[in-house]
């Protein structure tokens, strides 16, 4: 019985991967629930002690010491104690009575599955703690099986993990057995046990394989300052070298690129730019965007923007492929980046030009402000003797009221003017002043009625008559015109080739009036004919 005994506990937890005390305790807790289901030791405390070396079993009944009992199969009194343990307490459990080993067919079932759920229970427990203070480390695991939904299950040592489709490589294609290197991202404890999420896409993940491959970032010589990713395709690695003397990016890179390479076989053919870090976020910027040549940056901390002006052939270049490598270059330097060529450079450079020009042309045109007019200081009378000299009054000089125009006054209303000479009023003889004619008013009219003024005909304005106008002669009727008048000439010797209009024949209607009228001028022989020949010349 002891060796059969021994032997089946340390086959149990070599299984289990547990500890013998483990496995022991869990023998014990699972042998005292089946004897509870007895009817012998029903609604009692057992307790079960196995003696490793022995085999044997004991089981006993418990109860527990207090003042006063208020349930008798498992509480007892201070007094009833002492006669079993003379060192007993309030509060202390004491072993009243023995009972046989022997249990029953039930009672040997419950305790299997007593067993088996303690052992998962112990199993869980310890796995968690084993792993719940290493997150962020890398392991080596096994695909296990491939669920639906594209879930993962990889082997993790004794337990299991779930590599879940949000953090696995795009480019990635898992086979069972195959193995990886993942980064265990969080462990929870659940119902089923512990849950362990592990990953592939994290950056950390390119963070502890660089520890693993380059000894300086290991060691701290060389700094990772930042990491940008887009797992499967890029990733962008800042680092900083914290030692004089030693090279960051060629430390990195490794002879002839075997370290980054070995990092680059290990996810599967992911791309990464390892770059210089500085303090200056000019040169952190043109370093960023590599491998495109940057020409100039303009950079703005308050906003967190920054502009990069590439070379014309290389604009493709620093923007990538489908602008990856301009994003990257954001998430690395936290600064939004816009990229532009040399030539849309200088066509934005000269257009700020103008403007920066016309806005100081404006304000040359704009006149200048008048300056505020001095305060008029106020002097007072000097004070007497022993008084104190008072302050200054200062007064604030008012602008002058401009008063409307007033309306025209006649002269005969106009009063005299009176100039104040008091050096000549002696001398010059006191004229009479000019007595202006009174106008009579009419009696105080009710209120809200209307009465006109009687004013003397002495003010009133008479105007002359305006001189007749003159008439003008009258003119001869069109119908006494002389008949070839209406004939046009065809561009005759002398003649101009203007076309006459009504103006010009009424002009002639005038003069032929004047030289006493045109059918005696046509009857008087030559003297008609030489004036159609001029006319016509006209």
């Amino acid at each position: 019985m002891k060796s059969d005994f021994i032997i089946a506990l340390t086959q149990l937890a070599a299984e289990r991967n547990l500890s013998k005390d483990i496995v022991l305790s869990a023998i014990e807790a699972a042998l005292a629930s089946a004897y509870r289901r007895d009817s012998i030791a029903a609604g009692q405390n057992i307790s079960v002690k196995l003696d490793p070396n022995s085999g044997d079993v004991n089981v006993s009944i418990v109860k527990t010491v207090v003042e006063e009992v208020e349930d008798p199969l498992i509480e007892m009194t201070l007094a009833d104690a002492k006669k079993i343990s003379p060192i007993a307490e309030i509060g202390d459990n004491v072993p009243t009575a023995e009972l046989p080993h022997s249990a029953g067919r039930i009672a040997a079932q419950t305790a299997k599955q007593v067993v088996i759920q303690r052992l998962r229970e112990a199993e869980r427990d310890i796995v968690f703690q084993e792993y719940s203070d290493k997150v962020g480390e890398v392991y080596t695991v096994a695909v296990q099986r491939i669920e639906s939904g594209r879930h993962v299950i990889v082997e993790l040592g004794r337990a299991e993990a779930v590599l879940p489709m949000s953090e696995q490589s795009p480019y990635d294609r898992y086979r069972v057995g195959q193995r990886y290197k993942v980064l265990l991202k969080s462990i929870d404890q659940s119902a089923r046990g512990p849950e362990i999420i592990v990953s592939r896409a994290d950056k950390a993940l390119v963070r502890r394989l660089f520890e693993m491959e380059v000894p300086e970032i290991y060691n701290g010589a060389v700094e990772i300052v930042g990491i940008a990713r887009e797992a499967g395709s890029r990733s962008k690695v800042a680092v900083f070298a914290r030692q004089e003397g030693v090279d960051a990016v060629g430390s990195c890179v490794g002879l002839r690129g075997i370290r980054i390479q070995n990092i680059v076989n290990e996810l599967h053919g992911e791309k990464i730019d390892v770059v210089e870090w500085s303090r200056d976020p000019t040169r952190f910027i043109k370093n960023s965007l590599s491998p495109a040549l940057v020409m100039k940056v303009q950079v703005d901390q308050d906003e967190g923007t920054a502009l990069a002006v590439v070379p014309e052939r290389q604009l493709s270049l620093a923007i990538g492929k489908e602008g990856q490598n301009a994003r990257l270059a954001a998430k690395l330097t936290g600064l939004k980046i816009d990229i532009i060529s040399d030539v849309e450079a200088t066509v934005l450079e000269a257009e700020q030009a103008k403007l920066a020009a016309q806005k100081a042309a404006e304000e040359a045109a704009r006149p200048a402000p008048e300056p505020e007019p001095a305060p008029v200081v106020q002097e007072e009378a000097p004070a007497a003797v022993g008084e104190p000299i008072p302050a200054p009054t200062v007064v604030e000089e008012e602008e002058p009221e401009v008063l409307a125009p007033a309306a025209a006054v006649p002269e005969e209303l106009q009063p005299a003017a009176e100039v104040a000479q008091p050096a000549a009023a002696e001398a010059a003889p006191v004229e009479e002043p000019t007595v202006t004619p009174e106008v009579e008013m009419p009696e105080v009219a009710e209120i809200g009625e209307y009465v006109e003024p009687e004013i003397p005909e002495e003010l009133f304005f008479v105007e002359d008559e305006p001189e007749p106008v003159p008439v003008a002669e009258e003119a001869t009727p069109l119908h006494d015109l002389p008949d070839d008048i209406w004939n046009i000439s065809q561009g005759g010797a002398g003649d101009s080739g203007v076309i006459r209009f009504a103006e010009d024949i009424e002009e002639l209607a005038l003069r032929g009036s004047r030289g006493g009228g045109g059918r005696r001028r046509r009857g008087g022989g030559g003297g008609g004919n030489r004036r159609r020949g001029s006319m016509r010349r006209r």
